[in-house]
């Protein structure tokens, strides 16, 4: 006869190790309802917690029918297991179900209202982080979401950590369909207004479901979302933080990358956009034209191994050129250097340092009135606009104009005053003044910035008046300031797509050069 004592013990045995199977089997922190997951040609990694060694079987419903099963098993160091689905169309509603078995007891997640379409990751600082209730015309956006239920969204929450984490430790919005509630929670709170607009365009031009994913906090060095490994590489030294006026979160190096994007690296992506900067102008700043860059990289290769290949390993990136700033300073700041250096110093993007990199121009989105300070200029519409833009060119292969126009040649014409830059694009000039074009004129060995006024153009070229320069002209540089212009009245636009031309500045020479010479000091 067992002893009722033996009996007791073994039942109470087997409900400890059914709890804790139970309660160790689970999804990754970002899968859940009414999610997006990346479709063809890509397959969608699915991963998770669960016993050590115990099986796993993730099986992909429509309705009552089984489309796919997928099978592995908990691997015994990570306690972790991980599936990739078979690439899928685009489209929905479908069941993800996930068992667990393990020594007879079976254990089951369900995910339901699944989609399939382009999985987009928006991360940056305060810009990024201004919520749909903030922007411009903020209340008549807050109510257009009623056609934009296959665009969902998901918040990641504001965290930190000393190392690399592999999952979320907390959402502040699951995956959801759009709502006025969660696009317009609260001032720099739940979903990124910048992304939420640049998904809302890329639906209505490709019409399957768009996944957005905001992960950013306000007031963010680079270096906060930098890995160590892309920061070692551009010789940023692990130095005490530098008081900054633009710097009110985070600021030690890595520590949001570890706690707020190498969590997501096992998902599969489209693509990136990003809105980060204004908090290098008295940091590193020098250092940007490494760090931008060296991030870019660093989160490809990272998101590529991550999801065992299925994330492009040229994913696209986008991002926001800084916008204006009332700061009061002299044109020899910051800002300008900033927004040169997003582009690796070359001006426009993609280029041979930043390949299948895309731009929105927003220095001329300026916003006096902002009651968030200038540095947040409200109309995010503008700006998601000419990002999706960019996606649609470098993302989908478009043959759509995604960027302002660029001098390709610059011919210094000494014997008639003038200097003539023609453009890779038509132009059209909106307006002509004296002071948004500048040359450095040198002589005895000393130069100094003057104004260049325009004094002809035509649809290709422009020619600038250099008459005032008594010595050489050394440089020309364009937009070379905090608030180069009023809101969308700077000199330069594309005549068709109203795309501003970018800041530059370039070297001359006596012969004609190309704008992306090296950059005038």
């Amino acid at each position: 006869m067992v002893a009722p004592g033996f009996v007791f013990g073994l039942v109470l045995q087997l409900l400890l190790l059914a709890n804790t199977s139970a309660g160790s089997f689970r999804f990754a922190s970002y899968i859940n309802d009414y999610m997006v997951l990346q479709k063809e040609p890509s397959g969608a990694v699915i991963w998770g917690y669960g016993v050590s060694g115990a099986t796993v079987t993730v099986t992909l419903c429509q309705g009552q029918t089984a489309i796919m099963k997928k099978v592995t098993s908990v691997q015994v160091h990570s306690n972790s297991w991980t599936v990739v689905l078979d690439p899928m169309r685009p489209g929905g509603p479908y069941e993800l179900m996930a068992q667990q078995t393990f020594e007879r007891m079976n254990f089951t997640l369900r995910v339901q209202n699944v989609l399939f379409g382009d999985v987009w990751l928006c991360s940056g600082q305060s810009n990024m982080q201004m919520t749909v209730s903030q922007i411009v015309n903020a209340t008549s956006e807050l109510l257009n979401t009623a056609a934009y239920q296959s665009v969902r969204i998901l918040s990641v929450s504001l965290s930190q950590a000393e190392e690399e984490l592999e999952d979320l430790r907390k959402v502040d919005l699951p995956w959801s369909k759009p709502t006025s509630e969660n696009l317009g929670h609260g001032d720099f709170e739940y979903m990124s207004a910048v992304c939420w607009l640049f998904g809302r365009h890329l639906y209505d031009t490709l019409q399957y479901p768009i996944g957005l994913i905001s992960s950013s906090w306000g007031g963010t060095p680079i270096e906060a979302w930098s890995s160590g490994r892309s920061l070692k590489a551009c010789g940023v030294s692990s130095q005490g933080f530098l008081p900054s006026d633009f710097v009110t979160g985070p600021s030690k190096h890595s520590v949001l990358w570890n706690a707020m994007i190498h969590p997501l690296h096992n998902m599969t992506l489209k693509g990136v956009i990003w809105y980060q900067g204004e908090s290098n102008v008295n940091y590193n700043r020098d250092l940007y034209n490494c760090t931008f860059p060296a991030l870019v990289e660093d989160w490809r290769q990272t998101f590529h191994r991550g999801s065992q290949g299925q994330t492009e390993r040229f994913f696209p990136f986008g991002f926001v050129q800084l916008s204006s700033y009332l700061s009061g300073a002299t044109s020899d700041d910051g800002f300008p250097q900033i927004r040169w250096h997003q582009t690796a110093d070359f001006g426009s993007v993609p280029n041979v340092m930043m390949p299948r990199t895309f731009m929105a121009v927003a220095m001329d989105l300026c916003d006096r009135d902002s009651p968030f300070g200038s540095i947040h200029p409200r109309d995010k519409q503008t700006v998601a606009y000419r990002l999706h833009l960019g996606a649609r060119a470098v993302a989908y292969g478009e043959k759509v104009i995604f960027q302002g126009p660029v001098p390709q040649n610059i011919e210094l014409l000494a014997s008639q005053g003038l200097l003539n830059l023609t453009y890779s694009q038509e132009i059209q000039v909106q307006r002509q003044d004296n002071k948004t074009f500048e040359i450095s004129c040198c002589s005895d060995h000393w130069c100094k910035w003057l104004p260049a006024p325009t004094d002809t153009f035509s649809t290709w070229t422009l020619a600038l008046n250099i008459k005032s320069c008594p010595g050489t002209v050394a440089a020309v540089r364009y937009a070379w300031t905090t608030w180069p212009c009023e809101y969308k009245q700077c000199p330069l636009y594309h005549p068709t797509s109203a795309l501003p031309a970018p800041p530059f500045t370039a070297v001359v020479t006596d012969r004609a050069s190309g704008s992306n010479s090296k950059a005038a000091k």
